[in-house]
């Protein structure tokens, strides 16, 4: 539980910091901030939890993790980061419970790669536009740089706020890191066994 609320606190926080280097001619500040890599793995807990102690243990983790998390958050991010970050953590973690458990007993790598792809999406949809979104202000201002218009994915002939280009950046991230996570996952599911059967009620 502590290590879910760790990695959720520190993405919280390093969301906020694009990556200031380039690759090639693309400048990586229009595309990413340091949150897309540390967030994915509160995937890989969620996953090894509802492995071993089936979707019962895996709510109460993400629950406490959500709880914890969030008040550090509003202490480290600013009150529109730590909500948004709150809503989407725990409406995607949900969902990868959700789905994991379903596809519980199938080939290894199945639950947790679907599991974590489809929660990547919802947490990168709702995360960036409650955080930055213009729909949203009355969670709280953000800093101009975010919402200033600027080419799409810092590349494109149109423009579109920079957190368009930090969302679609971030979720390429993290269905990088969702691949990669299936080797500590291969590895620690035999470690810590597994339950065959849901355990959701």
């Amino acid at each position: 539980m502590g290590a879910m609320a760790f990695i959720v606190v520190l993405s919280n926080f390093l969301v906020q910091f694009p990556v200031e280097a380039s690759l090639g001619g693309l400048n990586l500040a229009d595309l990413l901030t340091w949150g897309a890599f540390t967030y994915p793995a509160a995937f890989l807990i969620t996953d090894l939890t509802n492995s071993r102690f089936g979707t019962g243990g895996a709510r109460r983790v993400v629950l406490v993790g959500f709880v914890v998390a969030v008040g550090l958050s509003f202490w480290l991010a600013t009150p529109r980061i730590a909500i948004a970050s709150g809503t989407a953590f725990f409406m995607a973690q949900m969902l990868d419970v959700s789905v994991f458990d379903r596809l519980r007993g199938g080939i290894w790598w199945r639950g947790p790669l679907v599991s974590s792809v489809l929660g990547s999406i919802l947490d990168t949809m709702l995360f960036f536009s409650l955080a930055f979104g213009a729909s949203f202000s009355m969670l709280g201002s953000v800093d101009g740089f975010v919402g200033e218009m600027s080419p799409l994915l810092g590349i494109m002939e149109f423009e579109a706020p920079r957190w368009v280009s930090w969302a679609m950046g971030d979720f390429a991230v993290k269905m990088l890191v969702a691949l990669a996570m299936l080797v500590p996952y291969g590895i620690l599911r035999h470690k810590i066994g597994s339950r065959a059967v849901s355990v959701s009620s």
